[in-house]
C-alpha cells in the first residue's frame, strides 16, 4: 500500500508543477501568476477542492502521444468565496500554452455542468494560446460544447470570465456569452483575428495591446466591463462582485453587514443640482451620497460614460443601479449607453437584484450617425430590459425627464414601483427652448425684442410645465421629495417590496430587438 501511496502523491506533484519549473518561471518573468497561484489569490484559503487533477490527453497526432502531462492544461474544481461555493477553472499558460483540447475542453464542461446541478456561479479564468491545433476539429467542437453550456447557465447562475492572458479566435466567444469580463492591463488581451491577420487582409498595421488590450475592450468595444492594472486587483475585485450577486436565479441576493444608518439625511444633495439647467453635474457623487457606506462597485466605469451601472448596497441589500450622467454628453442616451443599460438591467432582473435609477435625461442623442447606426432599435433594448424586469424597481428623478427617455428610463408606466422625484425635476416632453421655439414661433416673430420675448416664453414654460407637479397629480410620480430624503425613501421603499411577486405572461422566450 505505501508504494501504492507513494505514487500516487508522486502523480500529484507532478500536476502541481503544471508544465515544469521553468515555464512557472517564465510566467513569473512576465509578470504573470501560474494558475494555481491565482486560485489561491481567488479564494477563500484553503477552500479549493480539485476535479480531474490527473486527466490527461488522448490524441496521438503530430507526436502529442509523447507529451501528456497531467490535467492538461486547466485546474477545475470548486472552492469558496465569502463562505459561498463556486466553481472555478483556471486555465495554465505553462501547460501547452494552456491551448484547449479534447480533454481540457472536458474538464470544463463537467464544470459547467455541476454548477447548474448545485446552483453555483461560475469563474473562468482565462490564459489560454487557443484551440489546440494539433487536436484539429476535436478542439473546435471542444469549444462548441463550451459555448452551449454557458448559453444554457446563461440567467441560471452567474458567469465571470477573468481575461489573465491571451483569448483569441474562437476562444473569445465563451466569455461573450458570460455575465462580466474582467481584464487585466498589459498582459491580456482578447480578438478574433490577431495584428498579423488584419495586416495581411485589411493593411491595418496594429499592435496586440491596441488591438485587443484590456483599455481597448473597456473604454471602445465595451467587451470588457473591468480592466485593472495587475491581476491581483483584478482577483479581487471578482471577490467583491461577488458580494453583491446571489448563487444563483432562485436565491436572493446575500445580505452585507452596515453601519450606515437607514434615515441618514443626505444634506449634500440639497445643493448639488446647479441653478443653471444646463450646467453639469456629477452624478456618482449622488449615488456615494445615498448608498451604504458610500461605496459604489461600477460596472463598465469607461465605456459608455454618459449612462453609469453598478452595485451598491441599501440597508445593507444589494441594489443595481442605472444612472443618467449629465456630467459626459449631458446625461443623453445613445447606442452604446442603452446596450450598456439593457444588459445590466437584464443581468440584475436574473438575479434577483433591486434595481434603482436615478434620472436626468434629456433625451436621445440625434444625427444621422445614431440614427442611420439604429438608435431606434438600440435604444428599445433599454425599453425591453426595464419593461420585462420583476424585480423591485425604483426612480429617482433628480432633474430632467424629457421626451421618450422619460419613458424608458423606468417610468411608471413601463411598471416601475416606487417612482419620485425631486422639486428640481422637469419632467415635459422637450425643454423649453425648443418647446417655445415650436409653440409660440409666430408670437416671436412678431415680437420687437424677439430675444426678450423667447427668454419669457421659456420662463413661462419652466414654471407652468417643467416641474415634477403634473406627474404628481396623475400619479405618474409617486411623491415629490427633498432631496435629503433620498436615501431614507428608497430603504423604506425597498423594504415593502421585499415580498414583491410580479410576472411575465408565459412564453418560450421574448424578441428583444438585438
Amino acid at each position: 500500500m505505501n508504494e501504492k501511496i507513494d505514487q500516487l502523491r508522486a502523480l500529484k506533484a507532478e500536476a502541481l508543477l503544471g508544465g515544469g519549473q521553468k515555464r512557472i518561471e517564465a510566467q513569473h518573468a512576465k509578470g504573470k501568476l501560474t494558475a494555481r497561484e491565482r486560485l489561491d489569490v481567488l479564494l477563500d484559503e484553503g477552500s479549493f477542492s480539485e476535479m480531474d487533477m490527473l486527466a490527461r490527453h488522448r490524441s496521438t497526432k503530430f507526436g502529442l502521444e509523447q507529451q501528456r502531462p497531467l490535467g492538461d492544461g486547466v485546474v477545475t474544481g470548486t472552492g469558496q468565496i465569502h463562505g459561498r461555493t463556486v466553481c472555478v477553472f483556471s486555465q495554465d499558460f505553462t501547460t501547452f500554452g494552456g491551448s484547449l483540447g479534447e480533454v481540457h475542453a472536458e474538464k470544463i464542461c463537467k464544470l459547467l455542468d455541476l454548477a447548474m446541478k448545485i446552483g453555483a456561479p461560475v469563474i473562468g479564468l482565462n490564459d489560454s494560446g487557443g484551440a489546440r491545433i494539433q487536436e484539429g476539429v476535436v478542439a473546435l467542437g471542444g469549444y462548441a460544447d463550451i459555448f452551449l453550456r454557458n448559453t444554457m447557465a446563461s440567467g441560471v447562475v452567474p458567469q465571470l470570465s477573468v481575461i489573465l492572458g491571451p483569448c483569441a479566435g474562437g476562444a473569445v466567444y465563451s466569455p461573450a456569452l458570460t455575465d462580466f469580463v474582467f481584464m487585466t492591463k498589459g498582459t491580456s488581451y482578447m480578438f478574433v483575428t490577431g495584428p498579423e491577420v488584419v495586416k495581411t487582409v485589411t493593411h491595418e498595421e496594429v499592435t496586440f495591446e491596441e488591438l485587443g488590450g484590456a483599455d481597448t475592450h473597456a473604454s471602445r468595444s465595451g467587451v470588457a466591463h473591468f480592466a485593472f492594472d495587475n491581476e491581483i486587483e483584478t482577483l479581487l475585485a471578482v471577490r467583491k462582485m461577488m458580494s453583491f450577486v446571489p448563487l444563483n436565479n432562485r436565491e436572493k441576493p446575500p445580505v452585507r453587514p452596515t453601519h450606515d444608518v437607514p434615515n441618514r439625511s443626505c444634506e449634500r444633495l440639497r445643493h448639488i443640482i446647479p441653478a443653471n439647467p444646463n450646467q453639469p453635474y456629477d452624478m456618482k457623487d449622488v449615488i456615494r451620497e445615498v448608498v451604504d457606506e458610500a461605496d459604489f462597485f461600477e460596472v463598465h466605469a469607461e465605456y459608455a460614460t454618459n449612462i453609469i451601472c453598478g452595485f451598491a448596497t441599501l440597508d445593507g441589500h444589494p441594489v443595481g443601479i442605472v444612472a443618467n450622467q449629465p456630467a459626459s454628453l449631458a446625461g443623453v442616451l445613445d447606442i452604446n449607453s442603452s446596450v450598456k443599460g439593457a444588459r445590466f438591467v437584464r443581468f440584475c432582473d436574473a438575479f434577483n437584484i433591486p434595481l434603482v435609477v436615478f434620472e436626468d435625461v434629456p433625451g436621445f442623442l440625434p444625427g444621422t450617425d445614431q440614427e442611420w447606426r439604429g438608435i431606434i432599435r438600440h435604444g428599445a433594448k433599454l425599453l425591453y430590459a426595464f419593461c420585462e424586469a420583476t424585480v423591485p424597481k425604483m426612480t429617482v428623478i433628480t432633474r430632467k425627464a424629457y421626451g421618450g427617455a422619460y419613458d424608458v428610463m423606468n417610468s411608471k408606466h413601463i411598471r416601475g414601483d416606487y417612482n419620485i422625484a425631486w422639486p428640481t425635476a422637469e419632467i415635459a416632453v422637450m425643454g423649453a427652448k425648443g418647446a417655445v421655439e415650436i409653440l409660440y414661433r409666430k408670437d416671436i416673430d412678431k415680437a420687437d425684442d424677439k430675444a426678450a420675448r423667447m427668454q419669457e416664453l421659456q420662463d413661462q414654460y419652466n414654471t407652468e410645465f417643467a416641474n415634477p407637479y403634473e406627474a404628481a397629480e396623475r400619479g405618474y410620480v409617486d411623491d415629490v421629495i427633498e432631496p435629503q430624503q433620498t436615501r431614507h425613501e428608497l430603504i423604506k421603499a425597498l423594504r415593502r417590496l421585499h415580498t414583491k411577486n410580479d410576472t411575465n405572461p408565459w412564453k418560450k422566450h421574448g424578441n428583444i430587438p438585438l
